[in-house]
């Protein structure tokens, strides 16, 4: 099955791919959460399916889109509403955009948190921005960060208490048999210094950021 891309209502960031329709073609499934439906409409591209309480999203909505309407007073973001109805989709692989939260930083974090969620449903959630943010754990293995010809910051931290690294190579500053902890950032702002980054680790949960260097 092909990914599915969620558009949440954050700043999208201005890159030209984005702004492509072709872009989006590869998804064999497009949510808007709430005022996410600005950006696709900016994009000029029709979603599958739209969710949210449209607190933020006020105009008239589409008749020919299905949509998922919910209440302000809910448990549930609308970006978490839209992963949940992904994964009830069958989608395993979950592309979030608009997820950063420009100024609303504690809709960055609710959505970090929704990765996470996501993880213990089985599935692969990255939030793709001006950076990329994914998860790791000790099941994936190594997992290998191609720089594909970019320079790029490599940001680890412990999103559980602790998290037990066998290896981080091909950047600046390796570690070797680590034990990295949510109280101490060492992984911010590493750099990837050769094709690739290895990084294995045998314990936890980490959070990785690829980030282009300006």
């Amino acid at each position: 099955m092909r990914k599915c891309a969620i558009i949440a209502g954050g700043d999208m960031p201005d890159k030209e791919q984005y702004k492509s329709c072709e872009y989006w073609e590869r998804f064999g499934c497009i949510i808007c959460a709430d005022s996410g439906y600005y950006t696709a409409q900016k994009i000029g591209i029709k979603p599958d399916i739209i969710t949210g309480d449209f607190d933020s999203f006020t105009e008239e909505l589409p008749t020919d889109t299905e949509v998922i309407a919910s209440i302000p007073e809910k448990d549930d973001t609308d970006t978490l509403m839209a992963v949940k109805k992904a994964i009830e989709l069958g989608y395993k692989d979950i592309e979030l955009y608009g997820a950063l939260g420009g100024s609303r930083f504690e809709h960055t974090i609710a959505n970090i948190q929704t990765m996470i969620y996501a993880l213990q449903q089985g599935c692969d959630l990255k939030i793709y921005g001006e950076s990329i943010l994914m998860v790791q754990t000790a099941d994936d293995g190594e997992v290998v960060y191609k720089s594909r010809g970019k320079s790029l910051y490599m940001s680890v931290f412990a999103l559980s208490e602790s998290v037990s690294i066998d290896y981080l190579r091909g950047v600046k500053y390796p570690l070797e048999d680590y034990l990295m902890v949510q109280s101490f950032p060492i992984g911010v702002s590493n750099e990837i210094t050769d094709e690739a980054a290895l990084l294995r680790i045998n314990q936890g949960l980490a959070l990785i950021i690829l980030t282009d260097k300006k």
